[in-house]
C-alpha cells in the first residue's frame, strides 16, 4: 500500500466504518475506496479534500508528508491549532479566553 492507500485504511477502520459506509458518507462507491486503498486508483484531488475534511487530519497527514494527524503550524507570530470537528464549542471559548488571558498578562509585563 501507498502512504495514502494505508492511512486511508487506518483511519476508516480506527472509526469502525466499512468501505462501503465511507463511500456513503463521501458520495463514492464501496469499489472506489477499495480502489484507493488497494492503490489501484489514486484519489483526485477534490476526494482527497473530502477524506482529510472527513478524518479531521490535515492533507499533509493523508498524503504522508507528516506523520501527525492535526499538527500544530506555527509562523512567526502566529499559533495555528486545528481542532477536531465534534470539539465542544464551550472548550473552544474556554480556549479562546484562556489566549485573551495570556495575551492581558503579557500586556501588564510590557506595561
Amino acid at each position: 500500500m501507498t502512504i495514502i492507500g494505508n492511512r486511508l485504511s487506518d483511519l476508516r477502520k480506527n472509526i469502525g466504518i466499512n468501505q462501503e459506509e465511507l463511500g456513503k458518507k463521501l458520495g463514492l462507491s464501496k469499489n472506489a475506496i477499495s480502489a484507493y486503498e488497494r492503490d489501484i486508483n489514486e484519489p483526485p484531488d477534490d476526494i482527497k479534500v473530502k477524506l482529510a475534511k472527513f478524518f479531521n487530519v490535515s492533507l499533509d497527514y493523508l498524503l504522508g508528508i507528516v506523520d501527525e494527524p492535526r499538527p500544530i503550524y506555527k509562523t512567526e507570530r502566529r499559533l495555528y491549532i486545528r481542532l477536531p470537528e465534534d470539539f465542544p464549542e464551550e472548550l473552544v471559548k474556554d480556549a479562546e479566553r484562556y489566549i485573551q488571558f495570556l495575551n492581558s498578562n503579557l500586556n501588564k509585563k510590557k506595561g
